[in-house]
């Protein structure tokens, strides 16, 4: 039967928390959210997600991925396509963007679980990931938060999905125009009484009677909501003890849209054992509900999202938050004009996305970027072999702090890596506290946005210290 074989969460390093919001606006801001690097974004994101979830798994097997977001970096341009390259999937698959909708995420989970059991293809990546821009001193800043999830849809899974029922409603709520920055929305208890709350509950209530199952059968609740009181109210709605709600992580993550729902239940089978019963619903346009089973051992599948968790720092001003955002515009020195070559990024593919080296079959090493010759000793590109790097840790073996060029997160930190089993990558460090950077220290890659140019984003590959 068909289901959830491996799934993967990434929540930032960075949290904006209620202090820091407080010392601008005032209020009474409570609690943290997690906010994406200025060098971050939902495709970042979604690629760090995908990683822990493909930890030790054939990537030549996935046939499909899919990407959903509200807020994927390009309005014509796929991102599934960069993600798929930086996870050095194959090309011969199928991949593609899901967006609209805050349900999306559960809407490219139903459709690649269709697709494994049409038979068309045996397993999918489908990624979810969302950076939701909130109003300046709006409620909304202490609750949009950033994060990404990632699952593995295929056959003869040890998490089963037993049953789902999905409504289409063309209820608005809240919305977004082709060139808002922040999202609209409508009065609160209207959102609720008339959106939220009765297309969650016709969900779900439906999908119990469909399955013949009672609320309390259910271990584990994970549902939906756009803020911590609307996910208490709707627990007591259901009539669902505290005991069966799974933490929404509001007060150290925040709402990650499209990502939102799926990284609850990410959480709540972080802690399931086999037998376990899990219902997950999401609304938006409608609503989303399933009842999900653990038929199998997961033991070894813990997907990270107590390791990001747990890793963080926190922004320590507002300014470096606003800059983050691209909330204001600020001066920059005259000879600062980044650039990009479409065809230079096209011709070096290869290494720029899939970050690929080369190993020598003469003396053995291994080299990045993708060379002509060795650089050891100088045999040809027919005794190169092309070697897939991404996944390598590394130790840090050198470094330098630059105070004066202009970055959004000063200072621009450059490092060189010793990449575990051979090869040298030279890059900027990022996510990184300068008062703890050490000669020898573990690092691990991650696939960041470089800069913008000519109305393209660029990516490429940066260290940062272990998490």
């Amino acid at each position: 039967m068909e289901g959830i074989m491996s799934y993967g969460a990434y929540i930032p390093f960075y949290r904006l928390n209620g202090e820091t919001v407080r010392q601008v606006w005032g209020g009474g801001a409570k609690g943290e959210r997690a906010v994406a690097n200025a060098d971050e974004d939902s495709l970042t994101l979604g690629v760090e997600a995908a990683r822990v979830c493909l930890q030790g798994i054939d990537k030549s097997t996935v046939d499909a991925l899919y990407f959903a977001s509200t807020t994927a970096p390009y309005k014509e341009k796929q991102s599934a396509s960069i993600i798929a390259a930086a996870l050095d999937l194959c090309e011969d698959i199928l991949a593609t963007d899901f967006g609209g909708s805050l349900r999306c995420g559960t809407i490219a989970l139903q459709l690649a679980l269709d697709a494994v059991k049409s038979g068309s293809v045996d397993k999918v990546l489908v990624v979810a990931s969302d950076c939701r821009i909130p109003p300046p001193n709006s409620d909304l800043e202490l609750v949009f938060g950033d994060g990404a999830v990632a699952l593995l849809i295929g056959r003869d899974a040890p998490i089963q999905i037993e049953g789902s029922f999905h409504t289409s409603s063309e209820f608005i709520d809240i919305w977004r125009l082709e060139y808002d920055k922040f999202p609209k929305r409508w009065e609160d208890r209207f959102i609720t009484e008339e959106g939220y709350v009765p297309h969650i509950q016709k969900a779900i209530l439906a999908l119990l009677r469909a399955q013949n199952l009672a609320i309390k059968d259910v271990e584990k609740a994970c549902f939906y909501a756009p803020d911590a009181r609307g996910h208490r109210n709707m627990g007591r709605v259901l009539g669902l003890d505290i005991s069966q709600v799974q933490e929404p992580l509001f007060d150290n993550v925040g709402n990650t849209g499209a990502a939102f729902a799926l990284m609850i239940l990410v959480g709540a089978l972080d802690n399931a054992k086999t037998g376990d019963r899990i219902l997950l619903a999401n609304y938006g346009d409608g609503a989303d509900a399933s009842i999900i089973r653990v038929t199998g051992d997961i033991r070894n599948n813990r997907g990270g999202l107590r390791r990001s968790l747990d890793s963080k720092a926190m922004i320590d001003n507002y300014g470096k938050y606003v800059k983050f955002r691209s909330l204001m515009e600020f001066e920059q020195t005259p000879e600062y004009t980044p650039r990009t070559s479409l065809s230079h990024i096209w011709r070096d593919r290869k290494w720029v996305y899939r970050f690929h080296g080369h190993k020598c079959q003469k003396c053995g090493k291994i080299q990045f970027p993708l060379q002509k010759y060795c650089m050891f000793c100088q045999a040809d590109e027919k005794f190169l072999d092309e070697v897939s790097l991404s996944d390598k840790t590394g130790t840090l073996f050198t470094f330098s702090i630059d105070d004066r060029v202009q970055v959004i997160d000063p200072p621009n930190v450059l490092a060189t890596v010793n990449l575990e089993g051979g090869g040298r990558f030279f890059s900027q460090m990022t996510d990184r506290d300068v008062k703890n950077i050490k000669v020898g220290m573990p690092v691990e890659l991650t696939f960041r946005r470089i800069h913008d140019a000519l109305g393209v984003h660029n990516y490429f590959w940066k260290c940062k210290p272990a998490r």
